[in-house]
């Protein structure tokens, strides 16, 4: 392996951890942010020589992280896997009335931008300006994103709450 693959592996068992969790904030699912994580990870790579003397490399891993999100969110129909016509016939699942809704499901239900605005500004303690241009938007936008998926998260957890009475 060359120093340029060396240092990139490097990078990867130091970091990447630290993506799939952010990956996982951002799509709510483990499978698809390991998926969102890989490919991030090879469009880090290609462009490996241009910024791995940069320090800001976790940035850009973050941003690739982010706009790949959105990107597949945007896309999730077309990659969608289809059943096979004739599925066995097994009895639906009840409602488990007795799971709580936690805050990941909660931010799961957020739309893809306020949840990648959340996750940013307060999982990986971002500033309003570094999110703005994770996300490629005003610094306002990015205030008002997270001011409604802070408000929806508190209405979704409170009206569990409601729902399910005090723990």
């Amino acid at each position: 392996m060359t120093d340029r693959d060396n240092e990139f592996v490097d990078y990867v068992k130091a970091r990447g951890a630290a993506l799939r969790r952010t990956a996982f904030l951002l799509c709510g699912d483990w499978h698809r942010a390991e998926d969102l994580v890989q490919s991030a990870l090879l469009k880090l790579f290609r462009a490996w020589p241009k910024i791995r003397a940069d320090d800001a490399i976790d940035a850009y891993a973050r941003k690739i992280l982010v706009r790949t999100a959105i990107d597949e969110s945007r896309r999730l129909w077309r990659k969608r896997e289809w059943g096979a016509d004739d599925l066995p016939d097994v009895a639906a699942p009840g409602e488990d009335h007795d799971s709580a809704l936690d805050a990941r499901r909660a931010l799961a239900r957020l739309p893809v931008r306020q949840r990648a605005a959340v996750v940013l500004r307060y999982w990986e303690d971002l500033p309003v300006e570094e999110v703005a241009q994770l996300l490629g938007c005003a610094e306002g936008t990015v205030k008002s994103q997270c001011a409604k998926g802070l408000a929806s998260l508190r209405r979704m957890l409170r009206d569990e709450m409601v729902l399910e009475g005090p723990r």
